[in-house]
């Protein structure tokens, strides 16, 4: 089967790329496909994130393993899109250079049937231009309604010197 994707760049304007590609293919193919239609070289460190309805970051499928064995981790090369993709999971956060953090919402859009003499993957529209540089990012924290900011009033201490613990603990 093929999988038909819709890739926003999460930027004010419009930067659409839809992708057809096997359903057989890694998300490193797609990681790759991704790439080339955004015009990026694609050696940059990238993840794919599972994502829910309201795109809620999940899961991690990495590019490189940088957890030196640390534990298990998801490999884009070693998942196949049809095994993270479905009629009911159809959304995946693709960020892409950890510096920069380009940002991409990537929605499963239909499944059809491959065409006779089309290559894939297969870059089928493009809208609008990659800016010179990715927007700025808000990171904040939700508001805790339930916090007591008074709860430690009664503890005090007027320096770290208050603290029994040895300054050369490292």
């Amino acid at each position: 089967m093929i999988y038909k994707y819709r890739i926003v760049l999460d930027v004010l304007d419009d930067v659409i790329r839809d992708i057809e590609i096997r359903d057989t293919s890694t998300l490193e193919d797609l990681h790759n496909s991704i790439a080339q239609a955004f015009g990026f070289d694609g050696t940059e460190m990238a993840s794919f994130y599972k994502s829910d309805e309201e795109w809620n970051q999940g899961e991690e499928y990495l590019l490189f393993d940088m957890s030196d064995g640390q534990g298990d981790v998801n490999m884009m090369n070693e998942t196949s899109l049809d095994s993270v993709f479905s009629r009911k999971d159809t959304k995946m956060i693709y960020v892409y250079d950890f510096f920069n953090m380009w940002t991409f919402y990537v929605e499963l859009a239909d499944i059809t049937e491959p065409k006779d003499g089309q290559d894939y993957p297969n870059l089928m529209f493009a809208q609008g231009q990659l800016p010179e540089s990715p927007p700025e990012k808000q990171f904040e924290a939700e508001k805790l309604d339930d916090f007591d900011d008074d709860s430690n009033d009664d503890i005090e201490f007027e320096n770290l010197d208050d603290f029994d613990f040895d300054e050369n603990w490292n």
